[in-house]
């Protein structure tokens, strides 16, 4: 923590800064518009995603840099899905080319606004994944990492196509979808899958082992299963869990809706929870995955809009049930984080 708070939420902050800059200077207001809201309101998955940084503080800021930009790229294209009118596979699929180009230092830029009116941004898409392959470009190990960081965010691309399309196409579409990697993950329901492709922690831990020029296949492939899909799952699960009366207010798919009862929601996120941590435990830094993981579950479980779900509320007593010593420190954190940002 004391890294986190002397060279991680610095690092952030001043990135987020420079992009804020950008932000304000594009032409398009919707665009604009869009991009503000997602960087001043989710300015937290940036601060929790640089958090990696920590693993290795000689790269920090090629780590931040690129973790911030990379998640900008996220959150300000789920805005554009989440909040467009449009409901076209091809609209959402040609945005998120930008996140394939981002991880491909050699990728050409492309229109990603193609099929859409709006398309005026003064270039800030196209620098936010510039300024990705330039940081990529920087990492020793890159190479060894590509293959499976570029199928991460292919499976994060496809669930953003098929769950922002027409509210009645979007289930029969993502049980498609499942039955294609289904034999894959047979412990899995097709909303736990869905969910780990939602996540950005394993493309972020597989940075970081890129920063390292003596990585190993073995270890590649290690983080690989562990994160994906059980420390993504556990992060995306928690985040549809505090979201349930947000999404249901607004019509937004959500995950955790697909549980039966509460008892099952518990039962499954707990699942998720247990085999992150058995799995991470076989990685190197074992003890810096721990705190990941305790980590998630403090962050989502202290946040605001949980005590305005009563069953949310029960949820999180029931999960929090137990707590370890380093479950409340980071609650605690997560709180003061809050508070300060």
């Amino acid at each position: 923590m004391y890294r986190i708070y002397k060279y991680v939420l610095p690092g952030v902050r001043k990135e987020l800064e420079g992009w804020r800059s950008k932000v304000r200077e594009i032409p398009d207001e919707e665009l604009r518009m869009q991009a503000t809201a997602s960087i001043t309101s989710k300015q937290f998955h940036c601060q929790g995603g640089a958090i990696y940084a920590v693993a290795n503080l000689p790269m920090r800021r090629v780590l931040i840099s690129l973790i911030v930009s990379f998640q900008t790229i996220s959150d300000y294209l789920d805005n554009l899905c989440d909040r467009s009118t449009s409901q076209d596979p091809e609209d959402f699929r040609s945005l998120h080319q930008a996140m394939l180009d981002a991880v491909d230092p050699e990728a050409p830029l492309h229109n990603y606004y193609a099929y859409r009116s709006q398309r005026d941004d003064n270039q800030y898409l196209a620098d936010l994944v510039k300024n990705c392959q330039a940081c990529i470009a920087e990492l020793p190990s890159y190479g060894m990492v590509e293959t499976d960081i570029r199928s991460l965010v292919s499976l994060y691309c496809d669930l953003q196509v098929h769950k922002h399309i027409h509210p009645e196409l979007r289930e029969q579409a993502l049980l498609q979808w499942w039955e294609v990697h289904s034999a894959g993950y047979p412990e899995l329901c097709w909303n736990e899958f869905a969910a780990a492709t939602g996540s950005t922690l394993g493309m972020f831990m597989l940075f970081v082992a890129a920063s390292d020029l003596s990585l190993t296949e073995e270890r590649v492939k290690g983080i690989r299963s562990a994160y994906f899909p059980y420390v993504c799952g556990l992060h995306i699960l928690l985040d549809y869990l505090i979201d349930q009366e947000e999404d249901r207010i607004g019509g937004d798919l959500n995950f955790c809706s697909y549980y039966p009862d509460m008892d099952r929601t518990v039962q499954r996120i707990a699942f998720a929870a247990q085999q992150a941590r058995e799995r991470t435990s076989r990685l190197e830094d074992a003890s810096f995955h721990r705190m990941i993981i305790e980590g998630l579950l403090a962050l989502y479980l202290s946040d605001p809009k949980v005590k305005n779900q009563k069953q949310v509320r029960q949820i999180s007593r029931q999960l929090m049930k137990d707590s370890t010593i380093s479950r409340l420190f980071f609650w605690v954190n997560s709180l003061w984080i809050r508070r300060t940002s």
